[in-house]
């Protein structure tokens, strides 16, 4: 890393920090774990080599993330197929046995419907509620207009309304992310 402006220890934190996120992101957008893997990788080997480009007083994620869709639209552009959605990635909790396993299948529902939306939508779904983006870092991650956002968001939450899985539990835009 002798190269690059970048401390391999802060390095090895960003990584540690954002790697899984970018993972999950990338493999909700492309439905691929092999195209997430290179997305992922991709992503801080240009993200570290152009990291004298970083503002360090904005926060890392929006930046991160703008480079993976980046990668992964040029990635899909080339490739122009995708594989079919694997699986959502756990995260730990203490819940009981039973619980876990009905949550997993709600989520695993929940993807699959998302997997079904147009690409535009399913990027603004999985920045806004996956990686927890509010709608305005959503927006400049993308590169579209907060309106453009909005629209896009609310289309694909009307389309997964629709889905009568979900008509008894809709997905509410997250207060305070707007």
């Amino acid at each position: 890393m002798k190269d690059h402006p970048i401390m391999q220890r802060q390095a090895r934190k960003i990584f540690e920090d954002h790697s899984s996120y970018i993972y999950g992101v990338a493999l909700m957008i492309t439905k691929s774990p092999a195209m997430a893997d290179d997305v992922t990788q991709e992503t801080f080997l240009r993200a570290f080599g152009k990291y004298h480009l970083y503002d360090s007083s904005r926060p890392i994620r929006p930046w991160l993330y703008r480079i993976a869709i980046n990668i992964t639209r040029s990635m899909q552009r080339k490739l122009r197929w995708q594989s079919l959605f694997g699986y959502v990635p756990e995260r730990e909790s203490g819940d009981s046995l039973e619980h876990i396993i009905l949550d997993h299948e709600r989520h695993a529902e929940l993807w699959e419907a998302v997997s079904g939306l147009s690409k535009k939508q399913r990027e603004v779904i999985t920045l806004h509620y996956y990686a927890e983006l509010p709608l305005r870092e959503t927006a400049e991650t993308l590169g579209i207009s907060i309106g453009t956002c909005k629209s896009r968001l609310n289309a694909a939450l009307e389309k997964l309304r629709s889905n009568c899985h979900f008509v008894s539990n809709p997905l509410p835009v997250k207060e305070g992310r707007k």
